[in-house]
């Protein structure tokens, strides 16, 4: 049942909620803190930016540097793929800074938890979640999107849906985020391949590792599409990028295979052996 299900989430938040003011105020405190960085032009590296308070591993504390920085010009969020949006790249920036915005997951029964917990947990300020239900498509994103009510400028948009994350950023124009999240596969390594579209696809399809695109093909298609590589979590998958001109002088851009040398990256490769020989391809932009 739902609320079996969601017994430990809310036992975990209860206690939290005890420690929410204690978070919120370290968090504010290291938003001034960068800025003063910056003012000072004495900033460390995005990768030693890291924290966990809801992302999967330490993506908050990124995200966190990076709005910091950007003073939070649009706190609207759009994800897709965080199955009940509970652990995900984006409910620490509506729970402790004020973002409110949208959870696609093809996941009928997460998107109902996701509902129940928000819902259960509101916050005081008008930063409202919605959550959609839909089976996400290259040919049905745009109109996903636009169809909750979202156009134009946001601040972040993050992508893991297993499968056609690149192909669904590549459709996706009806929004213009000032920053990406998207997983990209380590498994190809340094290869510039993507796995072919195939709009029926669901995890695990034909093989595990035969799906989504490489971390080398996911940059050219962020450099298409106006983004420069900033940052990775340790592991090295999940990519973030924000738009080439925005705060070109605080934070570099990295190269792909700086992100790639945590050392469970060669267990990752070696899997990439089982697949090598399927068909891939390449895009020229």
């Amino acid at each position: 049942m739902l609320k079996h299900y969601l017994k430990k989430y809310l036992k975990y938040y209860k206690v939290r909620g005890k420690m929410h003011l204690r978070v919120n105020l370290g968090q504010q405190r290291l938003y001034l803190h960068y800025q003063d960085l910056q003012k000072e032009k004495a900033l460390c590296s995005i990768q030693d930016t890291g924290l966990k308070v809801f992302s999967q591993f330490e993506e908050d504390g990124m995200l966190l540097f990076l709005f910091a920085l950007l003073d939070m010009p649009n706190r609207t969020f759009i994800e897709f793929g965080s199955d009940d949006g509970i652990n995900s790249n984006s409910a620490n920036l509506h729970y402790h800074h004020r973002f409110g915005g949208l959870f696609l997951d093809g996941n009928a029964q997460a998107i109902e938890r996701g509902e129940y917990f928000f819902e259960r947990h509101k916050n005081t300020h008008k930063s409202p979640v919605i959550f959609k239900q839909a089976m996400i498509t290259a040919e049905n994103i745009n109109d996903l999107i636009k169809d909750a009510g979202f156009e134009g400028e946001i601040g972040l948009l993050s992508i893991d849906i297993d499968g056609n994350d690149y192909w669904v950023w590549k459709a996706i124009d009806v929004v213009q985020p000032l920053v990406v999240i998207i997983e990209t596969h380590n498994e190809f390594g340094m290869n510039d391949i993507i796995v072919p579209y195939d709009p029926d696809y669901f995890y695990p399809g034909k093989h595990p590792t035969y799906h989504g695109a490489s971390p080398v093909a996911m940059t050219k298609l962020a450099q298409h599409k106006g983004y420069r590589l900033v940052g990775a979590n340790d592991l090295g998958f999940n990519f973030i990028y924000i738009r080439e001109d925005l705060l070109v002088d605080e934070v570099p851009t990295v190269s792909v295979e700086s992100l790639l040398q945590h050392p469970s990256n060669k267990e990752a490769r070696e899997r990439f052996e089982a697949v090598k020989d399927w068909e891939f391809v390449t895009e020229e932009f």
